[in-house]
């Protein structure tokens, strides 16, 4: 039997450039280790995206139906729309020994946590407020009301950051990916993980 994956979350506010930074890290890189699992979300699609690549867009009773029916790892209501993490593929992914990539929002990164606690869990802050209103801003797919609430939950997720294992600064986009691939490389040889199959070969655990 393959050792289980090691599961990855990057996480932090919005507009902080989650979905950029994520991209980058696969665009240049051949060599993963670790697969890229797809949100699903209800809200609309925005220009450049496409569906079953940056998310599943699905309606708001599909979600609800998955949440319904247990099929969820994790999930979040957001400014009105869902966003959440299929359960189905994350297994398969993990239990075929292979690393798995989740680019979520903070509250659906603290259930993972929960479930998966020995997980890497990344935080991805901006260099300040500013920078990020103005991120937002510049996204032109906002009204100022609905980035007024985006500004206003993300001081409460900057605040969550002392619940993960490492934060990166996302001042450059290119900089912020090699600091996280940094870090998922040294993460694999950490102790932990292999301190499990040693002490079953001595025959300290089952």
């Amino acid at each position: 039997m393959a050792k289980r994956g090691m599961l990855i979350v990057l996480s932090g506010p919005s507009g902080v450039g989650k979905g950029t930074v994520r991209k980058e890290i696969f665009s240049h890189d051949n060599n993963n280790k670790f697969h890229y699992s797809i949100s699903m979300t209800t809200r609309k699609m925005r220009p450049g995206e496409v569906n079953g690549k940056d998310y599943y867009f699905v309606s708001k009773e599909e979600f609800e139906k998955e949440i319904e029916n247990g099929g969820m790892l994790e999930y979040a209501k957001y400014v009105d729309n869902y966003y959440g993490t299929p359960l189905k593929y994350v297994n398969e992914m993990l239990d075929a020994g292979k690393d798995v990539f989740l680019e979520i929002e903070v509250n659906g990164a603290m259930q993972v946590r929960k479930k998966v606690p020995d997980g890497l869990f990344i935080f991805l802050t901006p260099p300040d407020l500013m920078e990020l209103r103005q991120r937002i801003i510049n996204r032109g797919t906002d009204d100022m009301e609905t980035i007024d609430k985006r500004m206003n939950k993300a001081v409460d997720e900057i605040e969550m950051m002392q619940n993960y294992d490492y934060a990166v600064v996302n001042d450059e986009v290119v900089k912020a990916a090699e600091k996280i691939k940094t870090i998922i490389r040294a993460e694999r040889w950490r102790v932990k993980r292999f301190l499990p199959d040693y002490r079953k070969q001595l025959g300290l655990e089952e």
